[in-house]
């Protein structure tokens, strides 16, 4: 098995084989219509296939490889439409566009970004290393949320590997999952075989339930939802480093900023990773104070956002990896039910049963509310 086979995985192994085949100078050429002189790197990413590709005439492009049972090219197109929205409100994200179908695939071309890929061999779910990116970070993603006011398209429909704020910003979750479980058979049969409502009401509900008293004061606004250091370009000299572009929009939708600063709070300041293997949470107490600190130096936070970021905390993750669920089961060539299970047990639950614990409450103390029982 080459390097180039092998992607990050879900469970106890850190890097499996690729669930799908990886790109090839000859299927890049036939979709850009040019000659590709090179692959030159290939992502280790698992959920999609992207490749760094040189053309015949010197240009370097990004590439990815999508499902149209996972995105089509009218799904892409509500990403792109928001980044040429922040784009040209000076926020730096490379352009992309769609090139085409080819043999049950979309295909997303993008531009290089300016800066370096710091973190391309880097487990998504993973403090900023070196610790003082957290700062740049956090000023970026205040940049980006100022920009994006005023893109008012539609909150995006349900579909595999989502990241939203539709089914715990509803008033009632419980009802949002089951229709959705409803729309997606193979999601619904996993979830029916298992306790879930029982999961959800003991580990999330009390949470949902301190939230909707601020709901009202926490403004619809289209985010990023993927935000760590591994969807930043940087420059960093040792002295003033810098995020310089801002990628993969792939689960941009409507949700509050505040929501989206929760998931980028969750993505990096504690270690999911070892946890789950039985090891320390490794909480990210500086990296939280400065991503925090220039983030609101950038976008101020109103009441309503600074007493939901705690109570969204344990929430923020759940719709994606529900989505991941749904992913795994659905979209996977043969299905993983291993995968879909530990999406479930591990992550949409998981993360939730640490913000109940002893150490998790704690943690939302720093937050700011504490626990919400």
């Amino acid at each position: 098995m080459s390097h180039d086979d092998l992607v990050f995985g879900m469970g106890a192994e850190p890097v499996v084989h690729r669930d799908w085949p990886s790109l090839t100078p000859d299927e890049v050429g036939a979709v850009l219509g040019d000659e590709v002189s090179e692959i030159e790197w290939r992502s280790p990413r698992p959920l999609s296939t992207t490749a760094r590709i040189r053309t015949g005439d010197g240009r370097r492009l990004i590439v990815k490889r999508l499902p149209l049972s996972l995105r089509t090219p009218e799904a892409l197109a509500e990403e792109h439409g928001f980044m040429d929205h922040l784009r040209g409100r000076g926020i730096p994200v490379p352009r992309a566009w769609t090139a085409g179908t080819r043999d049950g695939f979309a295909y997303e071309v993008q531009e290089p970004g300016a800066g370096e890929d710091m973190y391309q061999h880097v487990f998504s779910w993973t403090p900023y290393h070196p610790g003082f990116h957290a700062g740049p970070a956090g000023a970026m993603l205040g940049h980006l949320h100022n920009a994006a006011v005023g893109h008012d398209a539609p909150a995006r429909p349900w579909r595999p590997l989502k990241s939203g704020f539709s089914l715990f910003g509803a008033a009632d979750p419980i009802t949002a999952i089951e229709r959705i479980a409803a729309e997606r058979p193979r999601l619904g049969d996993f979830l029916d075989a298992r306790d879930w409502r029982s999961d959800v009401e003991r580990l999330m509900l009390p949470f949902h339930r301190r939230l909707a008293p601020l709901r009202d004061g926490l403004h619809p606004l289209w985010t990023h939802n993927d935000w760590h250091g591994t969807n930043l370009l940087w420059t960093d000299d040792g002295c003033d480093p810098a995020a310089t572009s801002v990628l993969d929009f792939g689960l941009a939708d409507r949700t509050t900023a505040v929501h989206d600063l929760a998931i980028a709070v969750e993505r990096f300041a504690v270690d999911w990773v070892a946890l789950r293997d039985g090891g320390p949470a490794g909480i990210q107490k500086r990296q939280l104070t400065s991503f925090l600190h220039a983030y609101t130096s950038v976008r101020p936070i109103s009441g309503a956002e600074f007493f939901a970021l705690a109570h969204l905390f344990p929430l923020c993750h759940a719709e994606y990896e529900l989505s991941e669920v749904d992913y795994f089961l659905s979209v996977v060539p043969g299905g993983s039910e291993e995968n879909a299970e530990i999406a479930y047990r591990d992550w949409f639950l998981g993360h939730a049963e640490w913000a109940k614990s002893e150490e998790g409450i704690a943690f939302l103390g720093l937050l700011g509310e504490g626990s919400p029982v």
